[in-house]
């Protein structure tokens, strides 16, 4: 949208001077960049935070009645990589879309008398990105020098999985990341991440605060941690040392290829949002080791499974399933969407289910076709899109919030009332696993149950889950995050 209007800027209170500014969607590259629809009350911090990772930012102008900034970074280059970015990527402030565009000045003169409080924030920041020490201007609140190069990282609202590698690759644009530990803390996904520089921490957090990792959902709450050097270990998917490729892995838990090491420790071009939740999914499966980045799921989700079983529905909603003529033990399965393609292919990839490994990738087709009229294809292709047993036919069901890796706890719901810890431990028990601890939740209809090993859990949900209990009631089984 073109825009012509016209900004006063008073110098001491008395001289004014006229400033005509243009601004085009079609203006040629400029190092300043023209901010608009920004939310009320937005500080200067969080503007400049926009122009951050991408450069050097060496002059602010606000119009806080305009609802507009001017931004300026040190080089065109960096500004020409912000706009792009931002092109394809909406820029959020509190949440709020904002508009970024070139301006058709090619910098910013400003009176630093009238923008006082503006440019004592900016220079606050120049002195932190040059490892200065800044100064507060005026009374006012500015950024004081990063306490640590570690930070403690909060996952709110987490629909979707976060892993070790999806972090890795968002904070790792604003500088090498050197070290990864994920753990759950009052029933809450956290991690503490190190940089190398107390500055790319500094930079991370007043970028990265408050934003989502995926839309509407995935927030991250990010401080800076006590700590100031974190002790890694092994190299796994809980843990990772960049710079240690050839730690363990610990526990069983598969290693870590050096060469894929290698690779994640470079500064990777990704920023939050820029990497959709299948593609940043994918990317960290496949850093995982776990699946090739060898095709990518179409709008129909189509997964290629082998020693298939339906418990991949504890992660979607299956629509259709063809089992392949020529391999009875792989088929090709269709899911709702590419996110719940990619949720079933990442937890189940590589879990062990009677007797061997599951294989999950994403297929190259788009949908699952079913066979033509009158052709008998000898019940290989089931259709189970009208199916009332799908868990996540409502947007934003509280089922989304549920989705757990395989775990040997089980969650159960919708037990009737006049069933007994006794009868489910009897249920669960001739299913050919050993119950080792059980609890019910205060108002009976739910409950939680631990087997002795994942696969046992595994078995117990594809033959339980909407097991006939009785009076309208079908149990329903999903993995739990908890321990009894």
């Amino acid at each position: 949208i073109a825009g012509i209007f016209l900004m006063y800027l008073t110098a001491n209170g008395s001289d004014s001077k006229k400033l005509r500014v243009e601004d085009s969607m079609d203006s040629p590259p400029s190092r300043v960049i023209h901010i608009r629809k920004l939310p009320n009350e937005v500080s200067e911090t969080e503007v400049i935070a926009l122009g951050l990772p991408f450069g050097k930012v060496t002059n602010i102008l606000m119009l806080k009645g305009k609802n507009q900034a001017f931004l300026e970074l040190g080089t065109e280059e960096a500004a020409v990589t912000m706009v792009t970015y931002y092109t394809a990527v909406t820029p959020q402030v509190r949440n709020v879309p904002v508009f970024i565009q070139y301006s058709n000045h090619k910098e910013l003169k400003t009176d630093s008398a009238l923008n006082q409080r503006a440019q004592a924030v900016l220079q606050a920041v120049s002195a932190v990105q040059e490892g200065g020490s800044p100064s507060s201007a005026a009374g006012e609140s500015v950024l004081t020098p990063a306490p640590s190069p570690v930070l403690r990282i909060i996952i709110d609202n987490m629909f979707y999985p976060v892993t070790l590698d999806v972090l890795q690759q968002i904070f790792s644009k604003f500088g090498t990341v050197m070290k990864i530990i994920t753990f759950t803390k009052n029933n809450q996904f956290q991690a503490l991440l190190q940089f190398s520089d107390p500055v790319n921490a500094q930079q991370a957090k007043l970028s990265l605060d408050g934003q989502n990792i995926y839309n509407s959902c995935c927030t991250l709450r990010i401080d800076f941690s006590k700590l100031v050097n974190l002790n890694v270990k092994y190299n796994n998917d809980k843990s990772r040392d960049y710079t240690r490729p050839e730690l363990p892995s610990g526990d069983g838990q598969p290693p870590v290829d050096p060469s894929v090491a290698a690779t994640l420790s470079k500064d990777s071009t990704s920023l939050l949002g820029a990497i959709s939740p299948l593609s940043a999914a994918a990317a960290a499966a496949a850093a995982a080791g776990r699946v090739a980045l060898s095709g990518h799921s179409g709008p129909g989700g189509v997964l290629l499974v082998s020693n298939l079983n339906e418990e991949v529905s504890v992660y979607g909603d299956v629509q259709r399933v063809k089992i392949l003529y020529n391999k009875k033990d792989s088929a090709l399965i269709q899911m709702s969407d590419g996110n719940q393609a990619q949720l079933a292919m990442s937890h189940l990839n590589g879990q062990k289910m009677y007797g061997k490994i599951i294989r999950v990738t994403l297929s190259k087709h788009q949908t699952v076709q079913l066979p033509r009229e009158g052709l008998d294809d000898q019940g290989l292709t089931k259709d189970f899109t009208s199916s009332p047993l799908h868990r996540f036919k409502k947007p934003g069901s509280k089922n989304f919030q549920n989705i757990f890796p395989p775990s040997a706890t089980l969650h159960l719901s919708n037990i009737p009332e006049n069933v007994t810890e006794e009868d489910l431990r009897l249920l669960f028990s001739n299913s050919g696993g050993t119950v080792k601890a059980f609890k019910f939740f205060q108002d009976r209809k739910m409950a939680l149950l631990q087997t002795s090993t994942v696969e046992e859990a595994i078995q117990a949900l594809i033959d339980l889950h909407n097991y006939d209990m009785g009076r309208g009631h079908r149990l329903r089984v999903s993995f739990s995050k908890s321990t009894i």
